[in-house]
């Protein structure tokens, strides 16, 4: 389930950070695209260390 919303996090990110290059009229999304990969790499690290 983790692995599931980390991958689902990481695609919004790529959407977000690749969509203005893919379409100009893709909306700019703005800095909360940046915690989305943030988000996700914490839960990594957390599962990594086994936290959770």
């Amino acid at each position: 389930m983790l692995w599931t919303i980390i991958v689902i996090l990481v695609i919004l990110w790529l959407l977000g950070f690749l969509g203005s290059n893919i379409s100009p009229s893709f909306p700019k999304t703005g800095s909360w695209i940046h915690t989305l990969i943030v988000i996700a790499i914490i839960l990594v690290v957390l599962n990594l260390l086994g936290v959770i």
